[in-house]
């Protein structure tokens, strides 16, 4: 998946492997719709991937919940045709929350089966990973299927590390970021001796 040309924050051109270009940019309202109607898209696996439990639709109150991330404590991206917000299809949704304590935030992505397997799932957890390292969070941790093996292995390579629930049929992968590095103090430096001062 090649990237190309400088964009504002958190957006960026990507080119897959299949040729697709798309546009990953935060989530706007404006995404609400177009969400609505590439749910009925996915297959029953995807959503049950997703949201855990078979659902045949996405309500417009749900569509609302997930365009409008609170930016205090939400991240959203969304892998989209290079379309206006409203007007693009949306491929892929990936999004992150963070607990109320600050240390821990729960991530969940969604990548349509037109577009996955060509690194874009990587891609999008990178950037979820990044954001959370901003806001200095501890730990990234997701609920993943026990059948969801490949989400699986892509959270086991990127250093997730898995931990068993209480909830049959679901497994825990949790990544652990390393606190940030403190700054340097910067030491004065000693101005230098008058000329002729006695010792």
């Amino acid at each position: 998946m090649a990237r190309r040309n400088r964009m504002p924050p958190w957006h960026e051109h990507v080119r897959l492997q299949n040729g697709r270009e798309l546009l990953i940019r935060p989530i706007r309202p404006e995404d609400a719709g177009p969400m609505q109607a590439a749910f009925t898209l996915l297959e029953p696996d995807e959503i049950r991937q997703r949201f855990l439990h078979p659902m045949k639709e996405l309500s417009s109150t749900q569509a609302e919940q997930l365009t409008r991330p609170d930016p205090r404590r939400d991240f959203a991206l969304v892998a989209a045709e290079p379309l206006p917000p409203g007007e693009a299809l949306v491929g892929a949704v990936a999004r992150i929350s963070i607990h109320d304590d600050g240390k821990d935030a729960e991530f969940a992505i969604l990548v349509s089966h037109y577009i996955n397997g060509m690194g874009l799932g990587r891609h999008l957890m990178r950037r979820l990973v990044r954001w959370a390292k901003g806001r200095k969070v501890q730990r990234v941790y997701g609920h993943v299927l026990e059948s969801n093996l490949p989400m699986q292995a892509l959270a086991a390579s990127l250093g997730f590390r898995r931990e068993a629930t209480l909830e049959p049929g679901l497994v825990r992968v949790v990544l652990d970021l390393p606190p940030p590095k403190p700054k340097p103090v910067p030491v004065p430096s000693m101005p230098p001796a008058a000329d002729g001062a006695k010792t």
